[in-house]
């Protein structure tokens, strides 16, 4: 877990959200500008019981919550972080009885959006269940690109 106490505080919040409790999904790292999340498999993420396979919406989940940790560990503390675009290549199904690993990373960072790349996959990222591209607004509060180290 993340030594850093905004980062901590982060993961902390993230962990707490419902859905996240819900689901199950645990952060496996956290720095600024990326996350890394873990689902575990679970018969009730299921959405076509005759393979196992895991529903789509759940693959979504998860690239949109770690896609949003990155995001929001890339900004000061009193940064709210909203999706303002997700859009998501589904490339494979995830394989029944594997854990989907979901990694993002902000690859640009202005004064007023965050830009993100993610992808699941269950242990090989050349063999990605889904990529991801997505853009999130930042309202933050004395914030400015200076600031973040990236103009």
């Amino acid at each position: 877990m993340p030594e850093d106490t905004h980062l901590a505080q982060l993961a902390t919040a993230f962990e707490g959200i419902p859905h996240c409790r819900e689901l199950g999904l645990k952060i496996i790292s956290l720095e600024p500008r990326r996350a890394m999340m873990r689902l575990e498999y679970d018969d009730r993420l299921i959405g076509n019981p005759a393979t196992g396979v895991i529903h789509g919406g759940v693959i979504s989940a998860v690239i949109d919550t770690v896609a949003g940790l990155a995001a929001s560990a890339s900004v000061p503390v009193k940064s709210a972080v909203a999706t303002l675009d997700l859009r998501i290549d589904y490339l494979r199904p995830a394989l029944p009885g594997e854990a989907v690993i979901g990694e993002a990373e902000c690859y640009r960072l202005t004064h007023s959006v965050a830009f993100v790349r993610a992808l699941a996959h269950q242990g090989d990222r050349n063999k990605p269940v889904a990529h991801c591209v997505a853009a999130f607004m930042l309202n933050s509060t004395g914030f400015s690109v200076a600031d973040s180290g990236k103009a």
